[in-house]
């Protein structure tokens, strides 16, 4: 490839690109103007300095020459073009307003080009133009990998930072003002008003996706995390109801979720955690797709939350009918569990039973003289359900310990 000199000799293509090199400082301003002038709404460098910008042209437009000239090779992994698409990926600049000013670049050094091209027959200046398109080409390939790299680290220090945030929050640290105030601006959630806290468990996955965006359709905010056990999610009320929540939350489970009371605010989520946790505790290990609320298992979570004194109520309650032989004992305990249930009515529970009601009183005498106590009576009543209850929470609590 060649062009004229002055004196009518022949000049190569890297000389061509070399002569280019003098006039940097003008292409790099003229390459700054076509950024803001040629359809300037594609254009995104607010937060760019203008000297800042000001070299990153004049690093390119240097490299485009540099690599014309045959000086270095060009590759899909340029330094410079890297280096840029980093810096501008950090600063938030949009990578289509980058690769916009990788092209407006390659059109200015070609009309360079063109300008000292002299009478270099078309077919042999040809190759030059297709030689300068590959260099654009490829520094936008470096551009675009180092871009989206540097954007995917940046996703991961704030979702790391996020996680953090909401570990802390769980912690009880919003108590404090200054820590409640930035960790409310960075979750773009309130500090006051009433929250619920939801905590899932059961399965990789205990959520479907899509929960966040549920609950935006209400124009409810939230924030939810993924811990080593479990999924837990933070819900600004802002005002709405309960329920309307909550149902929207409920097809979203595919594990087993519990939601605490409403708490007010920020400050009071990690009491909800530990309440919702509490709540999930009622479950079995194995239930999947239930979804309930510590205000529906208040005895449950009151007796796991005084495991000695439960432990003596069930021993002081059904004691001499738990030392029986098993088959005997589940029958008994099945007995006046369902009578209970049936509100102390033996005609009522025989049929759950499968038995004739006199099968049922005597089965209840059964219990009242080896419990040595009358079965009737309010407290009676109160003190049977509560132990046939932590009975069954025993039994959810061997199990989870038996899967582990």
């Amino acid at each position: 490839m060649a062009a004229e000199k002055e004196f009518g000799q022949v000049v190569s293509s890297s000389e061509l690109a070399a002569a280019c090199r003098s006039v940097i400082p003008e292409l790099t301003q003229r390459l700054l103007a076509a950024i803001f002038t040629d359809n300037p709404e594609w254009t995104d460098y607010s937060a760019v300095t203008h000297a800042d910008l000001l070299d990153g042209c004049r690093r390119f437009l240097t490299r485009v020459l540099d690599l014309l000239g045959g000086g270095t090779e060009c590759t899909d992994q340029d330094d410079v073009a890297a280096t840029i698409g980093k810096q501008r990926a950090e600063q938030g600049v949009p990578l289509e307003a980058m690769l916009r000013t990788f092209r407006l670049g390659g059109r200015i050094v070609w009309e360079a080009l063109l300008d000292r091209a002299g009478e270099v027959p078309p077919a042999e200046f040809r190759e030059t133009g297709t030689a300068m398109w590959a260099v654009i080409d490829r520094m936008s390939s470096a551009l675009v990998t180092s871009y989206r790299s540097t954007e995917m680290d940046r996703v991961r220090r704030d979702e790391r930072r996020r996680h953090s945030l909401i570990e802390d929050v769980l912690a009880g640290q919003a108590r404090d003002s200054l820590f409640a105030a930035r960790a409310a601006r960075e979750l773009n959630l309130p500090i006051h008003g009433d929250y619920l806290v939801v905590v899932a468990r059961g399965d990789s996955h205990p959520l479907h996706t899509g929960s966040e965006t549920a609950l935006n359709s209400l124009g409810v905010r939230s924030a939810w995390h993924e811990r080593a056990d479990s999924t837990v999610g933070l819900v600004a009320l802002d005002g709405h109801a309960t329920e309307p929540v909550l149902q929207q939350l409920r097809p979203k489970v595919r594990g087993r979720a519990a939601v605490s009371p409403a708490v007010a605010g920020m400050a009071a989520i990690s009491t909800a955690h530990s309440l919702a946790v509490l709540a999930l505790d009622t479950l079995p290990e194995d239930a999947a797709g239930v979804f309930i609320s510590l205000d529906e298992h208040y005895p449950e979570a009151l007796l796991l939350r005084s495991p000695d004194l439960t432990e003596l109520l069930i021993a002081r309650t059904l004691g001499p009918v738990l030392e029986l032989p098993a088959k005997e004992r589940e029958i008994l305990l099945r007995t006046l569990a369902v009578w209970l249930a049936e509100s102390c009515s033996a005609a009522n529970a025989a049929p759950r039973l499968h038995c004739h009601r006199n099968t049922v009183i005597n089965r209840l005498q059964r219990i009242a003289t080896l419990l040595g106590r009358p079965l009737e009576g309010q407290r009676a009543y109160l003190e049977f359900s509560l132990a046939l209850t932590a009975l069954e929470l025993g039994a959810t609590a061997r199990d989870k310990d038996h899967t582990r």
